[in-house]
């Protein structure tokens, strides 16, 4: 399975806030020997989060939605998971009873009132109404849940809530999948050489070997290296090993100078 990440906020895109997110579940997934295949950034627009949604639910991939859960006027991502659904919004009863159990707590802390039909409760639940059929993603920062509706799980916008929340979920419903997205890189520095020039031979190589992306990363003012091109495959196993010979072969027959070699891992320590 791929794994998508989905990060809303006008404060992110605005740069009232820096994202914390895109790094940590990057680094959350690679600890787990998994990967992140794509993510998207998207403000408090409801039909952009709507389409957004809309094909998450689609994709048959694990999607991390982090944030526009709350119950304010700028927060519209759990009502954009139903429109994406076409499916009703409900109070969820295990939310409910965990929402008023955080309202219990803060009433005897503050002085705040628990009464369930008071306004200010009311507003507090609407944090637990969701799409119906959802699943609850517990919190372990202040119980307020997040939910998931198949393989796509809804976090709040906080980090020291969502990342917990993403780590668990990990680490139980897609703890079989942990090391299936292991992949190795073997690369080499080319000097002198023109992006253009090689791209014949890295289409020949995804053609020839199944499996295997090719890549390359121009540098035009590196300390050491200077101007050159960091040119290599990444994949698994025995495929790998022969498509890097197959690079160093038609590096070879080309004629380019090149430079060091590299190997990289994202297998978790």
């Amino acid at each position: 399975m791929n794994f998508g990440l989905i990060i809303v906020g006008d404060e992110i895109l605005s740069g009232k806030r820096q994202d914390k997110h895109l790094s940590k579940v990057i680094e959350l997934l690679s600890a787990r020997g998994l990967a992140l295949a794509w993510s998207h950034y998207v403000g408090d627009d409801p039909r952009r989060i709507t389409e957004i949604l809309r094909t998450a639910f689609a994709s048959g991939d694990v999607v991390f939605s982090c944030g526009g859960i709350g119950a304010t006027p700028d927060d519209h991502t759990r009502q954009c998971a139903a429109a994406a659904l076409d499916r009703p919004l409900a109070l969820h009863p295990e939310a409910r009873e965990l929402i008023m159990e955080r309202v219990r707590q803060l009433a005897a802390e503050k002085g705040w009132t628990d009464d369930p039909d008071h306004p200010d409760t009311l507003h507090r639940l609407n944090m637990g109404v969701f799409p119906e059929g959802a699943t609850l993603i517990p919190n372990p920062y202040n119980r307020i849940p997040g939910f998931s509706v198949g393989d796509v799980h809804f976090v709040p916008g906080f980090p020291v809530m969502a990342h917990p929340m993403i780590e668990a979920l990990l680490d139980t419903r897609y703890a079989h999948l942990h090391g299936a997205g292991v992949q190795q890189e073997r690369s080499l520095i080319v000097y002198g050489a023109m992006e253009a020039s090689l791209t014949p031979l890295m289409i020949d190589l995804e053609a020839r070997f199944e499996g295997i992306k090719v890549f390359s990363l121009p540098s035009v003012d590196h300390p050491v290296h200077g101007r050159h091109i960091e040119l290599g495959v990444k994949g698994r196993g025995e495929r790998l090993d022969a498509a890097y010979a197959a690079l160093l072969d038609g590096l070879a027959r080309f004629g380019a100078r090149t430079g060091p070699e590299m190997v990289r891992s994202n297998a978790p320590e």
